[in-house]
């Protein structure tokens, strides 16, 4: 397989790539197409006793450390002033003197009155005697404000091991949730807009997982894009365009069980909102600002919409790759410039993709390359919400073989941490693409060993 940095690269100039533009939720034709081509803002804490976060500065402090091999790197949990000193995996050297965090030797923006600096999860993260709680971050304050990390989030089973599929399979409802069933699963997600066909569709399949007792997560696939593929003038006529196409799939389905929305399909992934597909999302510089409020208002809209029919219905925002600088300026209502103090985007469930190129979820890389961090601790820390992988799987080119050892070794992986990091599921992507490309079944038939290893791996691994 590519090295994920050629692959990305590889990505870009086949521009309709299968992995970095919208990967799930229109028709079953989607499949081919893809083998073809926490709280609060950022800022200074008010609080006094807090620690605080301003302006960067790079005066040297009473402390003498220096950069170490990243061969040394402390042990997960590490905290100062309990140890000397914290190495990350880059080799840097993290002390705390007087209330202050340097590193090495030199202070990060502006802190004081810090009690305590913790290495966990990839990540260095500062406490102040007030309780408040900062995690190192890709901005220009260095800082941004969160939960304590080490804060668990329990996560709710019933619907962990959960499957993909599209609107316009031959399969009926009652077959669809037959082979969920034989499969292990309980949950299933399916994306469509507020076309009559695809609404249909989708209220078959609601009826059907409400009398089995099956989770059904509907992606509301609506993109930034009008019907004649131009980009909506603004961020009013791109709420108003997500709010009524929301409010109208959310009327259609409330009456049959359906609680889980999915409020677009990779968003952050368009040409109109990334600036290069080769970055890997972590700093809210590398998306497009221009286009960024035309992103932020169908967002919203579609929360919106969703919450004017369904006050309870729990809304999710989905991100890939590693685009928690796009995750945190929406969190924070914030512009990849940097500027704030716009409407802000608050979703009830993170939602990610994380296909095997784009790196390991719990360690994945700043640049898209290692060292990297958890992902799951950080969005659990940033945001406080569960967090849901909505599509998962290796890439078209690897063998039968290869994807039944990924799907017996990434399902190991995700059932060890779902408790500790909230997973509440991890939904494979795809039941039937049509071909061997993606998914686990053709036509009714199991692909095997695929097939075999994620029924052998839930039958033997509970959701409990």
């Amino acid at each position: 397989m590519l090295k994920r940095r050629q692959f990305l690269g590889g990505l870009t100039a086949l521009s309709a790539s299968y992995l970095l533009t919208a990967c799930g939720g229109g028709g079953s034709s989607d499949a081919s197409g893809k083998a073809n081509a926490a709280t609060g803002a950022s800022g200074a804490a008010a609080a006094s006793g807090a620690s605080g976060t301003a302006a960067s500065s790079n005066s040297t402090g009473n402390t003498a450390a220096v950069a170490k091999d990243a061969s040394n790197v402390s042990p997960d949990g590490t905290s100062l002033p309990a140890a000397p000193y914290i190495v990350d995996k880059t080799g840097t050297v993290w002390t705390l003197s007087n209330g202050v965090v340097y590193r090495n030797g030199a202070t990060v923006g502006i802190t004081y009155n810090v009690s305590m600096v913790l290495w966990h999860g990839g990540k260095i993260w500062h406490c102040g005697t007030g309780g408040e709680w900062y995690v190192i971050a890709d901005v220009p304050n260095f800082w941004l404000h969160c939960n304590d990390p080490r804060t668990t989030i329990p996560q709710v089973p019933g619907m962990f091991y959960g499957m993909n599929g599209h609107f316009d399979y031959t399969y009926s409802p009652q077959q669809i949730v037959s082979i969920l069933k034989g499969l292990g699963c309980t949950s299933y997600r399916v994306g469509v807009t507020n076309n009559a066909t695809q609404l249909n569709a989708a209220i078959g399949l609601a009826q059907a997982f409400q009398s089995a007792g099956m989770t059904l997560v509907v992606l509301i696939n609506q993109g930034v894009y009008d019907n004649n593929g131009n980009l909506f003038a603004g961020e009013n006529a791109a709420y108003s365009q997500g709010y009524a196409v929301a409010q109208s799939v959310a009327n259609a389905l409330k009456p049959y069980g359906v609680t889980i929305y999915e409020c677009g399909n990779e968003l952050t992934r368009q040409n109109a909102t990334v600036l290069d597909f080769n970055v890997a999302g972590t700093k809210a510089a590398d998306f497009n600002n221009a286009n960024w409020p035309v992103m932020r208002g169908v967002m919203r809209g579609m929360i919106d919409g969703v919450k004017s029919v369904q006050s309870n219905a729990k809304c999710g925002i989905n991100f890939c790759v590693n685009d928690v600088g796009a995750a945190d300026a929406l969190w924070d209502g914030q512009q990849p410039d940097g500027s704030g103090g716009y409407p802000t985007v608050r979703w009830d469930i993170t939602t990610w993709h994380n296909y095997e190129v784009y790196g390991d979820v719990f360690s994945l890389g700043c640049d898209g390359a290692q060292p990297g961090f958890d992902l799951p601790i950080y969005c659990q820390a940033r945001y406080g919400v569960p967090f849901i992988i909505t599509e998962w799987n290796t890439g078209p080119e690897q063998s039968e073989s290869y994807r039944a050892s990924y799907i017996t070794s990434k399902l190991g992986e995700f059932y060890q941490n779902r408790k500790t990091h909230n997973m509440q599921a991890v939904m494979f992507y795809v039941l039937d693409s049509g071909d061997e490309t993606f998914g686990i079944m053709v036509n009714g038939s199991p692909i095997n060993p695929s097939y075999n290893a994620f029924q052998s791996f839930t039958s033997g691994n509970p959701d409990n």
